[in-house]
């Protein structure tokens, strides 16, 4: 007798070998990250001591295999020239970072703040606007308000799901 549990036990294992098998089948058409000589490793720390003037230990820590593409992440986003300044990804990553916490994270992009021309009264805003989004978005969530209704009340036409 063939239970329900072995069933979905079989359509698991099925569905895990169709996505395998067309991974396998697409895996020749995609480079990997390994196969770009700007890709190694000692070509990325290179440009990591370029930009930054040095490289940290974390870098260093990170997984070879990865770090090109992590840097490339990094670097475009927050020193790229994107329709951010550099002051308010800095005070994005300290509200970002006081909510996860990351007191990593939060000393970097303090400093990073500071040094775009935040001040300390911008710092302090930008910290008490993510305990604020944190504690409504908890009351929301927890007290199960009704999407639509909200956005109605709020007359906001974003749309965000």
């Amino acid at each position: 007798m063939i239970t329900i549990r072995d069933r979905t036990r079989r359509r698991s294992l099925a569905a895990m070998a169709i996505v395998a098998g067309l991974g396998a089948a697409l895996m020749p058409a995609v480079p990997t990250i390994a196969q770009d000589d700007a890709a190694q490793p000692e070509a990325t720390y290179r440009d990591v001591e370029a930009t930054l003037g040095g490289v940290p230990t974390f870098v260093l820590q990170f997984p070879p295999a990865g770090i090109a593409g992590a840097w490339a992440e990094l670097k475009a986003i927050e020193f790229g020239d994107t329709a951010l300044d550099a002051k308010t990804k800095a005070l994005i990553g300290i509200a970002v970072a006081a909510q996860i916490p990351c007191h990593y994270c939060v000393w970097a992009d303090t400093n990073a703040a500071k040094a775009a021309g935040a001040s300390e009264e911008e710092i302090a805003e930008a910290v008490a606007m993510s305990a604020i989004t944190r504690h409504w978005s908890t009351v929301f969530h927890g007290m199960q308000v009704d999407f639509e209704q909200f956005k109605v009340e709020l007359g906001g036409d974003v749309d965000v799901q």
